[in-house]
């Protein structure tokens, strides 16, 4: 007879993150799970595929807000399907894309100045004389010019 419900140990191993992530994803609201008879913790096999999802938006860069908000979309405790992946990707790519540009001009200006001057006092009399880009803001100023 085949298991319904899984052990949160099993989730665990399954999905390649610690008991702890778990519990912390369930207090977060984005996954659930119920409680036997020993007031132990059992998921239903659907838990798999939405751990996958997380990890999977997390490696993006996305936030957890964001991925609970994406998530809360879905009828409840509803195994995504291929289809609300596809949905829920889309809506994540722009700031995908923004993050890939970020991290190419930071590869393109990682050995000159990026901006801050920190990292680059050879380059700075010429980039920031007198630290003028203060006027501009904090942070690599340089760098978050598009």
């Amino acid at each position: 007879m085949e298991q319904k419900d899984l052990t949160v140990g099993r989730v665990a191993k399954r999905c390649g993150v610690k008991v702890s992530t778990l519990h912390f994803y369930e207090e977060k609201g984005l996954i659930h799970s119920s409680r036997n008879q020993g007031n132990q913790r059992r998921y239903k096999k659907d838990v798999l595929r939405r751990v996958s999802l997380i990890k999977a938006a997390q490696k993006m860069g996305v936030s957890l807000e964001e991925i609970k908000s994406a998530l809360a979309t879905l009828p409840e405790n509803r195994t995504p399907t291929n289809e609300d992946w596809a949905l829920l990707a889309s809506h994540w790519q722009q700031g995908l894309n923004e993050r890939i540009q970020y991290l190419e001009n930071l590869r393109d200006l990682l050995t000159g100045c990026i901006g801050c001057g920190c990292l680059s006092m050879g380059n700075c009399p010429i980039y920031n004389e007198n630290d003028k880009l203060s006027e501009q803001g904090p942070g690599p100023v340089l760098l978050d010019k598009k």
